[in-house]
Parts: C-alpha cells; sequence; structure tokens
C-alpha cells in the first residue's frame, strides 16, 4: 500500500497489503482478547502497539486515526467490563500510554513519509541518469539479434559502474562492455566519460585497436579533473566489432573477463591471444592494445559480461561456475540466454547479489540482403 495525497492505493505485493492491514488485525485481536479474558489481566494497554505498528506503513493522519480508535476502546473496555471505578487509575495511565505512542508514532510516520520521498526524489535522477547511461538496447543491429541485462548492486539507486553500449556504424556493428574501478558518483561519472567517448569515436575509428587508443587518451584526459592519483581511475572493458557481410568477429580485451562463444552445442572462453591494457592504463604504461578475430557465423552466441557476474559468491563464498552453467542453458536467442543467466545467479547467491552486474548477448543471423549483395 501507498499513502496518496488522500488516498491509500496498493502498489506492491500481497505480502505488503498484509503489513498494511495489521494495525487494524492487532487492534481487533486485543479488543477481542481484553472483552474474553480477566479484567485484571488488562490487555487493553497491549492497544498502543496499533499506532506504533502503523507508523510504519500509514500516514500521519491514519496513524493518529488509529490512536484515536485505540483510546476509544480502551474507554469502551472499561465501561464494558464493569470497571468504572478503576477507570480514573488503571484505565488513565493506560490512556496515557496510548496517547504517548500514538504521539511518538505520529512522528516516526512524519519522519517516514520524509524519508520516502527522498528516496523517490533520488531514485527518479538515477533512473534518468541509467537512461542516458545505459540507453534501452535495440533488439536487432545489423545482423544481429541482441539484448542486455543491467542489475545495479545499489538497488536504490539503480545505477553503478558497469556500462554498454551497442552501436551500427559503416565498420560493423561495434559494442562495448566494461567496469570502472570503484563505486558511487564518480564511478557513474567515469563510465559516462568512456561511454560518450565510444558513441563519438565508433563511427570514426578504423579498427578496434585505434578505437580502444582512443578511449584510454579520452579517458586519459578526463581523469586529470578529478581528485587523487590518476591511476585509481581505470576501467575493463572488452569492444567487439561484427560486419555485416563477414563470419567474424573481432575483440579487444582490455583486461576484461573473457566472453563465452556458444556454438554448434559447445561454449567455450575466448581468451585474448596477448593482454591490453585497461582503459587509462594504456597510455600511462606505454602499451598497445590488440585485436583477436574468431569465427561468428550463422546461430552462433556470444556473451560478453562484466566481474560482477564471474564474482557472484553463494553462501559459502564459492564463486559462481559460470561456464559450468553455461553449458546446460538452452540458449535459443539471446534474451532466453539472458534469462537463464539471471535466474542462476539469484539462485546461486539466494538472491544475494553485491556486486553492479552487465551483460549483453548476441546472436549472429542470415546477412541481410544488402549486404550480400
Amino acid at each position: 500500500m501507498k499513502y496518496s495525497g488522500r488516498f491509500w492505493r496498493h502498489t506492491g505485493s500481497p505480502w505488503e497489503a498484509l503489513a498494511f492491514l495489521t494495525p487494524l488485525a492487532l487492534t481487533a485481536i486485543i479488543t477481542v482478547l481484553a472483552f474474553v479474558t480477566p479484567s485484571h489481566l488488562y490487555f487493553s494497554r497491549f492497544l498502543s502497539l496499533a499506532p506504533a505498528f502503523a507508523a510504519s506503513v500509514w500516514p500521519v493522519a491514519g496513524t493518529v486515526a488509529i490512536g484515536v480508535l485505540a483510546t476509544a476502546l480502551d474507554v469502551v473496555i472499561a465501561v464494558s467490563t464493569g470497571n468504572l471505578g478503576e477507570i480514573t487509575h488503571t484505565h488513565l495511565f493506560t490512556l496515557a500510554v496510548i496517547a504517548g505512542a500514538t504521539a511518538a508514532a505520529a512522528y516516526a510516520s512524519h519522519v517516514r513519509q520524509q524519508r520516502e520521498q527522498t528516496l523517490a526524489d533520488v531514485r527518479s535522477v538515477a533512473e534518468t541518469t541509467q537512461k542516458v547511461l545505459l540507453r534501452p538496447m535495440p533488439h536487432r543491429l545489423g545482423r544481429l539479434d541482441i539484448e542486455a541485462l543491467y542489475l545495479a548492486a545499489a538497488a536504490q539507486a539503480r545505477v553503478g559502474g558497469d556500462f554498454y553500449e551497442a552501436l551500427e556504424t559503416s565498420h560493423g556493428v561495434r559494442l562495448i562492455i566494461g567496469d570502472v574501478r570503484g563505486k558511487g558518483l564518480l564511478a557513474v561519472g567515469t563510465a559516462s566519460a568512456i561511454v560518450g567517448c565510444f558513441r563519438e569515436a565508433a563511427y570514426d575509428e578504423p579498427d578496434l585497436a585505434r578505437l580502444a587508443r582512443r578511449l584510454d587518451v579520452s579517458m586519459n584526459r578526463y581523469t586529470t579533473l578529478l581528485p587523487g592519483d590518476r591511476t585509481e581511475y581505470f576501467a575493463t572493458a572488452l569492444l567487439a566489432e561484427i560486419p555485416d557481410n563477414g563470419a567474424a568477429i573481432a575483440l579487444v580485451n582490455c583486461g576484461h573477463p573473457p566472453p563465452l562463444l556458444f556454438h554448434a552445442g559447445t561454449v567455450r572462453e575466448v581468451t585474448p591471444t596477448a593482454p591490453s591494457p585497461p582503459i587509462n592504463m594504456g597510455t600511462l604504461l606505454g602499451e598497445d592494445y590488440r585485436i583477436d578475430t574468431v569465427p561468428f557465423t550463422v546461430e552462433d552466441q556470444m556473451l560478453l559480461y562484466t566481474d560482477g557476474v564471474t564474482e557472484t559468491r553463494d553462501l559459502v563464498g564459492a564463486f559462481f561456475p559460470l561456464i559450468q552453467h553455461a553449458g546446460r542453458w538452452d540458449v535459443d536467442s539471446p534474451s532466453r540466454l539472458l534469462e537463464q543467466l539471471h535466474e542462476d545467479l539469484v539462485h546461486y547467491s539466494r538472491n544475494r547479489l553485491d556486486d553492479d552486474i552487465a551483460a549483453i548477448a548476441v546472436r549472429a543471423a542470415a546477412p541481410t540482403a544488402s549486404a550480400r549483395a
């Protein structure tokens, strides 16, 4: 249930609806017990619990109303049980307790509503940021069927340091997926800088090595504006290029987890033949970026992901065995592949994912008519 203006409306699960009804149910149960038990047990004292529970789910007006109801019921109980003489003693004390609990609960309800509004504002800003940084992935680019998955570790923020993008260029479809070191606003800003550069440079640079170098230079310039040591700011990334008229995929792995290639019922990791430095480390270390090319024929699929996948842990701390799980998946489409990945991660971690996770699944479809011509 959620309070909006003067009205309540149900916006959540049945468990939330049950929590919303708890103060009323508690009031009813205590009232019944007060009538059916000996009067010296004074069950009516527990009516002060009703506004206390209401503060966690009801607005201020509802919390005060349940407190007034509890006060009235206490008087009715006293009169009905024939303890009129005790109204000036025990029941006056009970009424004072209920009044004090109601006042405290009303204040708690007010503070809770203010925090909920603040959280709603923060989530709105985070969602806007995410829409700019992680635009909705098109389901088809060139000869690729494509889907994306993003899970932020800070569930309420809904945005983190992982990033991805896919663009259709004159060189073919170009993709990037990466993971910025660290978390928080600095990580989001760094990810935004890399994605912004990729969206511009992906159309211009003739090959992925040049594209990676340009991202590295851009990142190097960006970090001069950030506090602290520049070497603290870097990102692992994987760049991919799939031409419309080819049957191969070019990869530049900048210190990133290797993608999985699904081919003819088998799955394997595509490890680089030679390592390339993370983004922002190439210029600092004076190292080059290297391209690997692997076959990528019709019906093949590739899974690109961030280390939040492989670093997901179970209850005893063991890492998620991605390659073992991937071998059991029914990978008939990118959407189905990501569904199974998500389900396995949630089940393996017992719904305790504690790192940002991004993944892209791509499937090679038949070349378009214009590409064959």
